[in-house]
């Protein structure tokens, strides 16, 4: 028996790979399409940061994998286990080998619960929690609803993670809650932030800066949660100096969300489309793989410098299909790719900060005269209706949506810095 083949495979059933498969079979509805996915639930993660803060449930942020692709693109349920690019095969945990055309590679990042130590056996229980797992994000408006009083620590490991603003998110629904309950003088709120910056676009950073400062929260940079005790209460971090010198220090808690370091899968890795760094290398502008072209990555998996969120999946899907699209027929690749991101940040449980940006911290965004900077109810909305049915109703079913974002809107709001 012949192994199967197909035009266009493509590894990872998440956001990106939904879309790239349901935006080619809106542009080509004859080529033969596959996504390798195991899983057979598809979650909307930016929810989940909602969900820990109670302001949205699982239920709103779950569908069935199956029921997100049409019948004339089949979903095979196993794991990509191996490339043989040169090939032009993938090798699944099954044993099947499968033969393509064109692969697209967006099996997302994977969260290292390990490189914490003890993390893994205390997760999901004395009040140590994460939003980054939807087995673990529930939990996390249990610990934030039933705590009065004390010590509640927010950590961010290094990056690159998933939307680097969601460590902060939740501590800002966090302290909205307390304040809106009375108790927020009952706490002390404190970030520990592995980097060296509060976030990424300075623009941005230091009117995030303003929210910390009205909470009250405690912010320490360059501080990188290593391990934690969760019965006794304690978590160790290591703190960097100036000249790279490490110390270890301990931090008593009585609540804790943890931000799981995170990387490249580690079939990634171990693959010939990886860097040293485990990503697939891809060109910033096409997304064509470096060496091989007829690959393509996106999402969290790709080794460019873009911030990881769905904002950025949703502009990388039509430059990804166009590419591919040219290839088939011989002709030049036009579509690029400039780095855009954007972050919702919940910066209280009824505004949200609108950060928009590319390559570079520029700050691009999608609608002129208004400051970015500025917390804003309609962006609440945003992030409570309008950004999931956007998700769910249009970008994963293929639907391109885009609303031009550009440097010059910014440009005034910039040069008042």
């Amino acid at each position: 028996m012949s192994n199967p083949s197909y035009s266009l495979l493509i590894i990872g059933g998440g956001a990106a790979g939904v879309s790239v498969a349901n935006n080619m079979r809106k542009q080509n509805s004859k080529i033969s399409i596959a996504v390798v996915e195991p899983s057979e639930k598809h979650y909307y993660q930016p929810g989940f940061t909602l969900i820990g803060g109670g302001a949205y449930t699982m239920k709103q942020a779950v569908r069935n994998e199956a029921d997100l692709l049409p019948a004339s693109v089949t979903l095979i349920k196993d794991y990509a286990e191996s490339f043989q690019p040169d090939d032009n095969t993938v090798t699944l945990r099954s044993g099947t080998t499968i033969s393509y055309d064109y692969l697209v590679v967006c099996p997302g990042l994977q969260l290292d619960w390990y490189k914490i130590e003890g993390l893994q056996e205390t997760l999901g229980k004395n009040n140590v929690c994460s939003n980054y797992s939807a087995e673990t994000t529930e939990y996390t408006w249990e610990c934030i609803s039933n705590i009065q009083s004390g010590t509640a620590i927010f950590t961010q490991p290094p990056v690159p993670i998933k939307c680097a603003g969601a460590p902060q998110k939740i501590m800002y629904l966090a302290a909205d809650r307390f304040r809106k309950k009375g108790i927020l003088k009952q706490f002390s709120i404190e970030f520990y932030n592995a980097g060296p910056v509060l976030f990424s676009v300075p623009f941005f950073a230091k009117a995030l800066s303003k929210v910390i400062t009205e909470y009250g929260i405690k912010a320490q940079l360059n501080c990188n949660l290593v391990a934690i005790n969760g019965e006794n209460k304690i978590a160790t971090f290591e703190a960097t100096d100036a000249e790279g010198k490490k110390e270890r220090f301990e931090k008593s808690f009585d609540m804790i969300h943890v931000t799981p370091p995170q990387s490249a899968p580690d079939f990634i890795k171990q693959s010939p489309l990886a860097n040293e760094a485990g990503w697939v290398t891809v060109q910033d502008n096409t997304l064509q793989h470096t060496k091989y072209p007829n690959i393509f990555g996106l999402g969290d998996v790709i080794s460019t410098s873009n911030a990881k969120t769905a904002a950025a999946v949703r502009k990388q899907v039509p430059v990804v299909v166009d590419n591919i699209l040219s290839l088939m027929n011989n002709a030049a690749m036009t579509a690029g790719y400039d780095g855009y991101s954007s972050c919702p940040l919940t910066t209280s449980l009824s505004t949200v900060m609108l950060a928009e940006f590319s390559y570079g911290g520029k700050v691009t965004p999608s609608f002129p005269i208004m400051d970015p900077r500025k917390n804003r109810r309609l962006w609440w909305w945003g992030k409570i209706v309008g950004f999931p049915w956007l998700y769910w109703e249009l970008m994963l079913k293929g639907s391109r949506i885009d609303a031009p974002h550009r440097e010059s809107y910014a440009k005034k709001f910039v040069n008042e810095e």
